[in-house]
């Protein structure tokens, strides 16, 4: 990894977290659901070409390999938020799926004791985040009347209890690599 920040895809991912904001207003302000899903479609395509441009022309970065975990958590937050504030999905789910990022920022400080900062993002955690990426697009395409809305909410609650499960399942494999690394690594003196 670089240190560059002017890459394509940390630009990518900047652009992003600029449309966290828009798509909470547009979801919770005008209803206006169809550019809300247009929004949501442009994070995940920019979330999958941020990390494939990255490994094509070498462009991983330190602040891309922050940004871009930062940008799916902010996306997450914002999404259940305005789906729990229009009553598409139900408040305690909009509270257990931070709760594992609270729970995993709590390891941090650990992790400070051996020298690390975070973690390497494993697959189980991609696949958590695919899935609800995938997931709260469909709910609020189901909330509306009519053959297509009723698919999306099918398919959209099978990809959020998919995405929940892999998300905590995710969560507590973090835990264990840092309960080894701490009991298999040297604590590192700070001067």
């Amino acid at each position: 990894m670089n240190d560059r920040i002017l890459t394509i895809p940390n630009l990518l991912s900047f652009v992003r977290l600029l449309l966290v904001p828009v798509f909470l207003w547009l979801v919770l302000g005008p209803e206006r659901d169809g550019l809300a899903l247009l929004v949501l479609m442009i994070s995940g395509i920019t979330d999958y070409l941020d990390g494939k441009l990255a490994r094509k022309f070498n462009q991983a970065s330190k602040i891309g390999a922050i940004l871009d975990p930062v940008a799916d958590r902010f996306y997450i937050l914002a999404v259940v938020i305005g789906l729990s504030f229009r009553d598409i999905i139900p408040w305690w789910l909009a509270v257990i799926l931070p709760l594992r990022d609270v729970f995993l920022f709590s390891l941090v400080p650990f992790l400070r004791t051996r020298g690390y900062s975070s973690l390497p993002v494993h697959f189980l955690g991609k696949a958590a985040t695919a899935s609800l990426l995938y997931a709260f697009p469909l709910l609020l395409l189901g909330d509306s009347t009519g053959t297509v809305a009723d698919l999306a909410n099918v398919f959209g609650w099978a990809f959020t209890v998919w995405g929940v499960a892999l998300y905590w399942w995710g969560g507590i494999l973090y835990a264990f690599q840092v309960r080894r690394l701490l009991t298999t690594t040297e604590r590192v003196v700070r001067s």
